[in-house]
C-alpha cells in the first residue's frame, strides 16, 4: 500500500526566503559580537585630532587591548548606535540596563595613547549609547596634571608632545587666501578673522606661512591666565584656568579617599554626582550620600583626562571634566578608508590613508 503524507511541503520560494532569513540573522549575530567584543569601525567627524587623525578618517578600533565592555543597554537595535540610520529616532530603550562589566585586556591606557570612549557629558544617556569621542590620554588615575603655558606635566615631569600636534596661530595680512594655498602647506584648520587669519597649524608650518609674500607676520596665540573667565573645567573663574594653563588637578584612582571641602566639591562633586556608583548630592558645598553629610570621599573607579592633539579646536577633558573608567570603549588601530569632502572630485578619497597605523 502506499503511503501518503498529509503534511504539504515547503513551496522553493518559501525554502529560499527561509534559508535566506537564516543566513541573514546568523550574519547580524556574528557581526554584533564582532563589533561588540572586538573590533568596530569608527568616523573621525571633527578636527580636534588633526593632523594626527583628519577629518573623514575611517578607523578600526579594538575592544580587546583594554578589554571589552558587555553591552549594559538589553534593548537596542542590533549594528545601529543611538538613533535609526538618518532619522532622530532611538535605536534603543534603556529600560533594561545590564550590570555594568568588563572583559579582561592585554594592555592597559598609557600616556599619550589614542583612546576612543563615550562622551561623559552625555547624562541622559545610557553608557554604552553615548556619542563616542577619539583623543589622545593625557594624565592617567592616579597623575596629578598642570599645562603650564601649553606645556602638560604630570607629576611635575614633561610630557611628550605628540609628533603632529597643532596650536593656533594669527596670520596678519590684508588679503584674501585662496583655499588651495592651504592645501599646498597641507593646512586643514584655519578661519578668516579681521587682519588676517587664525590658523591652527604644527611647528613647522609655520615657517612655510611666513615665506609667502602676502603675509606679514606669525604669531602663536597663548590663552594667558584669567582670560577664558569659566569657560574650562570646573567652570570657576576664581581658578583662572584657561586651555594653555591648567591645574594643577589630581586624577582619581580607584581606591583613592579625598577630604570633603569646598575646593574638592568644585574638582570632583560632578564625577561623583554623575559617575560614582552612589546616591550623591551636594549642597551648600557639602557632599551628602544617601541623604547623609561626608566628611572623606572613596573613588569607586579609574578617571582619566583626554585631550586632543589640536590643542586650540578641541573639545576635551579641559572643557568638561575627567573620563571614568566605565567609559573606555578602544584603541584605534588604522586607519582603512579616508575621503576629504572639501577636495574636489579628482582628490576626494585620500589614498595615502589607506591602512596608516595610528600612534
Amino acid at each position: 500500500m502506499e503511503s501518503h503524507t498529509d503534511q504539504p511541503q515547503p513551496s522553493g520560494f518559501r525554502k529560499f526566503t527561509k534559508e535566506w532569513l537564516s543566513a541573514i540573522v546568523f550574519a547580524v549575530v556574528v557581526a554584533s559580537l564582532v563589533r561588540g567584543l572586538f573590533m568596530q569601525a569608527f568616523a573621525i567627524p571633527t578636527g580636534s585630532m588633526e593632523n594626527s587623525l583628519l577629518v573623514g578618517d575611517q578607523l578600526f578600533v579594538s575592544k580587546v587591548h583594554y578589554g571589552a565592555k558587555l553591552p549594559e543597554t538589553l534593548l537596542q537595535i542590533p549594528l545601529m548606535h543611538q538613533t535609526m540610520p538618518g532619522t532622530d529616532i532611538p535605536a534603543y530603550l534603556d529600560w533594561v540596563q545590564l550590570p555594568k562589566y568588563r572583559l579582561p585586556g592585554f594592555t592597559q591606557v598609557q600616556h599619550n595613547d589614542p583612546v576612543v570612549f563615550n562622551y561623559p557629558p552625555e547624562w541622559d544617556r545610557p553608557v554604552d549609547m553615548k556619542t563616542f569621542y577619539v583623543k589622545r590620554c593625557v594624565g592617567l588615575p592616579g597623575d596629578t596634571l598642570q599645562i603650564v603655558n601649553k606645556q602638560i606635566m604630570i607629576n611635575g615631569q614633561a610630557l611628550a608632545l605628540p609628533e603632529n600636534a597643532q596650536t593656533s596661530y594669527f596670520a596678519a595680512t590684508d588679503q584674501q587666501i585662496h583655499p588651495r594655498i592651504f592645501r599646498k602647506l597641507n593646512i586643514d584648520d584655519y578661519r578668516q578673522v579681521p587682519g588676517g587669519y587664525k590658523i591652527n597649524m604644527e611647528a613647522y608650518q609655520v615657517a612655510d606661512m611666513q615665506k609667502l609674500d602676502f603675509i606679514q607676520s606669525v604669531e602663536e596665540i597663548t590663552y594667558e591666565p584669567g582670560s577664558m573667565g569659566n569657560a574650562v573645567y570646573p567652570h570657576d573663574a576664581s581658578l583662572n584656568w584657561t586651555t594653555d594653563f591648567y591645574g594643577p588637578v589630581y586624577l582619581p584612582k580607584a581606591g583613592a579617599t579625598i577630604p570633603i571641602n569646598p575646593y574638592n566639591i568644585r574638582l570632583y562633586g560632578s564625577a561623583i554626582i554623575h559617575y560614582e556608583p552612589v546616591n550623591a548630592t551636594i549642597k551648600d558645598d557639602k557632599l551628602l550620600i544617601d541623604g547623609k553629610e561626608q566628611t572623606q570621599y572613596t573613588f569607586q573607579q579609574d578617571y582619566y583626562f583626554m585631550m586632543g592633539d589640536n590643542r586650540h579646536n578641541s573639545e576635551d577633558s579641559r572643557f568638561w571634566g575627567f573620563v571614568p573608567g566605565d567609559h573606555i570603549v578602544g584603541k584605534p588601530l588604522f586607519v582603512y578608508f579616508s575621503t576629504d569632502k572639501d577636495a574636489d572630485l579628482l582628490h576626494t578619497i585620500r589614498w595615502n590613508r589607506f591602512f596608516t597605523a595610528i600612534h
